[in-house]
């Protein structure tokens, strides 16, 4: 498994933006694909984004044209930057890695808080 760091949480206004940072414990490149997972007060746990060891790149409808996935494999880090902020896309983040060979994400960070409020 893969130990990850979230970083870059925080309360921000409606339409305002923020950005998160997953650190890895070592070399993702090429071997994991990394995704943004949140998690909503009296909600479920869903994927927000995610990112394949090559570059390409998902996003759950309700935050296409706001949020975008990146990764740096130089550095072992994974980052979402969100745009246009919501009171909905209020949650706490999580950063998580899926090895290559995997059905599922299964190392996870300990998760950060975004909060969008006026």
């Amino acid at each position: 498994q893969v130990r990850l760091v979230e970083s870059g949480g925080g309360m921000v206004q409606p339409g305002g933006s923020l950005r998160l940072s997953c650190a890895a414990s070592r070399s993702i490149f090429s071997t994991y694909h990394m995704g943004w997972f949140r998690q909503g007060p009296g909600k479920e746990r869903e994927l927000v984004s995610s990112i394949s060891p090559g570059g390409s790149t998902n996003y759950a409808e309700s935050v296409k044209g706001r949020f975008t996935i990146s990764r740096d494999n130089a550095e072992n880090t994974v980052t979402l930057q969100m745009n246009s902020l919501k009171p909905e896309d209020t949650a706490v983040y999580y950063c998580s890695a899926r090895y290559i060979l995997s059905m599922t994400f299964n190392s996870w960070g300990q998760g950060t808080q975004v909060t969008v409020s006026s």
